[in-house]
Parts: structure tokens; sequence; C-alpha cells
């Protein structure tokens, strides 16, 4: 069709619609083809209680992937039409039993020519098709299954997004940046304390000028990333005052800007890189683990905020 020539992919969605649509109608047709009054739209439902009897509304929402709601609403049209009841008498008063009544059990067997005729016709269609769509179906559900595709386009748009951020060395025009993205995120969640203040306060005597680092994150030009790297000892430096513009996350920044640390600290022969942490920050600790940083314990911290440390082994990296 035009439409999809011109959109593309990107309207995967309404062609598997319209697809769904012309087979649901002919499908209607179908039943009337053998006398039958019955809806397509029944049928997985229909399908599970002949084969497999009387069942619960929750299992038959799980059985056929669909919202109870959504169940409940088709149960009660086929027992309207006389096809199924529901309410069964239970020893567990609480479980809604439904199954075929004796009207469904005489049109399942009636069911079973229409059953033959009907796949013969799909194996037709199959043998002149190049593609077995029967099998790429089971394909794409189990790789959306692995990973949506709400997660997959989330992913491209940070990787198409990520390429405009450029990670820059610190320079005295970054100071404001530096210093109100870090008070943006620690009043946020905690309280500013002494250690803060010294670093944020007065960045080259605190971290530049004891050789440590920090590094810029740019977006279309603008500050949005910051993070430090401070010299510990001679191997040993600290990751810290990372920080990303609420405004600016979910472009990959932090995961850039803690690749970019880890590389400046290796060029400056560091073997080992410290941090300090707090778990409410599940996004931040997510972040180091993915960077290979694994938990530590029992150093002594500045800050009463911090109840997680951390270091990466530079020398097995």
């Amino acid at each position: 069709m035009n439409l999809f020539e011109k959109t593309g992919k990107m309207a995967l969605g309404s062609r598997l619609r319209l697809l769904t649509a012309k087979v649901t109608e002919d499908a209607s047709k179908i039943y009337e083809l053998y006398n039958v009054e019955f809806s397509p739209k029944w049928f997985p439902i229909f399908f599970i209680l002949s084969e497999e009897g009387e069942k619960t509304i929750t299992e038959i929402a799980n059985d056929v992937g669909h919202s109870q709601p959504s169940i409940t609403k088709i149960i009660k049209e086929m027992t309207i039409a006389g096809l199924v009841q529901e309410n069964l008498k239970t020893s567990d008063k609480r479980r809604n039993m439904v199954a075929l009544t004796e009207k469904g059990k005489i049109l399942s067997e009636k069911f079973s020519i229409q059953y033959q005729d009907v796949g013969n016709a799909i194996e037709s269609i199959m043998s002149e098709a190049t593609h077995n769509l029967w099998e790429a179906i089971e394909e794409w559900e189990f790789l959306l299954e692995q990973k949506t595709l709400f997660k997959r386009v989330q992913e491209q748009k940070k990787l198409r997004e990520s390429k405009n951020v450029q990670i820059v060395d610190y320079e005295s025009r970054y100071h404001s940046a530096f210093k109100s993205l870090n008070v943006e995120w620690i009043s946020t969640y905690f309280e500013m304390e002494e250690a803060d203040y010294k670093a944020l306060d007065n960045p080259k005597e605190y971290i530049l000028d004891k050789g440590g680092k920090i590094l810029v994150a740019l977006y279309d030009d603008e500050p949005v990333g910051v993070c430090a790297l401070i010299k510990m000892n001679d191997t040993d430096f600290e990751m810290a005052k990372m920080a990303v513009s609420p405004k600016a996350q979910g472009k990959n920044i932090g995961f850039l800007l803690g690749e970019a640390i880890v590389k400046t600290a290796k060029e400056l022969g560091a073997s080992k890189l410290y941090l300090e942490s707090n778990t409410i920050l599940k996004p931040a600790i997510n972040l180091y683990y993915k960077l290979g940083f694994q938990k530590v314990a029992g150093l002594p911290t500045p800050y009463k905020r911090c109840n997680i440390q951390m270091e990466l082994n530079l020398l097995e990296k």
C-alpha cells in the first residue's frame, strides 16, 4: 500500500492491525459459511474450555494473554449466546468457574470439520509464501518478550542523543554549572555537608591542584553533566560529584561521563577507582555496577549520607 511504502517499518503496528482486521473479517464470513453464529473474538476462550474443561476467569486470562476485565466481558457475551456458563458450584466458593454448556459442547464437535478446512487453507497460503508468517510471529513474540519495542526505541533515542554529547575538560567558566548541578541533586535527596562546600566552592584548590580532574558533559554546547576525579594517593583516585541535569536525563550522559572518568583515571596511572554513594540513588548504583564497580566496606568517609562504598580495579579492566 502507498501509505506503508511512505511510512516504512515505523507503521508496523498499523499494518498488523490492518492484517488482523482482514483475517477477522474473513473469519466472520467463514463462520457464516458453516452456519455457525459465532464471533471470532470468542475463539481463544472457546478453544481453551473445549480442550481443557472448566476454568476460572483468572486461569483463562493467563492462558490467552488478555486482561481479566476483557475476559469477563467476552464470557458475558458467550453466556448470552448460550455457549458457556459461569458461577459453577465448587468446593471453594471464591472461585468463579466457567465451562461450556451442552450447546457449546455440541458446537465444539461441529467445529472439527471447520478446523480441518481452515487449517488446510492456512497451509496453502504458507506454501505459496516466501516467508513462514507463523514461525516469524513466534520469533517476534519471543524477542519482544526479552525486550519490548518501547525499550528498544528508548535505547535508540539514547544512542542518537548521546552522539550530540561532548565530554570536555573543566574550565573556570563551568564552575557555576559544576556547583549548581551538584547542589540540585544533593539538596533533593539529602543535605549539603561541609565536604560538599569544599569541593564545589573551590574545585581548583580542592580537586585540580591536587592532581585531579573534572569532566563536563555538553549537550548542544550547554553543560548538563559533571563528574570529578579526586586524587587520593599515587595509585588511587575517587570518582565523585557526578551530577546530570534532570532535563538531560535519559540521554546516556551519566554512562558517558563514567566511561570518560575511568579512561582518564587510567591515563593518570591509577590502579584503583573508588566512590561513595547512597543506595536510595538506584539509577546511579546501577550505573556504577554497569561500569564495573564492586561493593566494598570499612573505609572512612566524611559524608553522613554515604551508606555504600564501591571500587573498580583498573588493572583488571
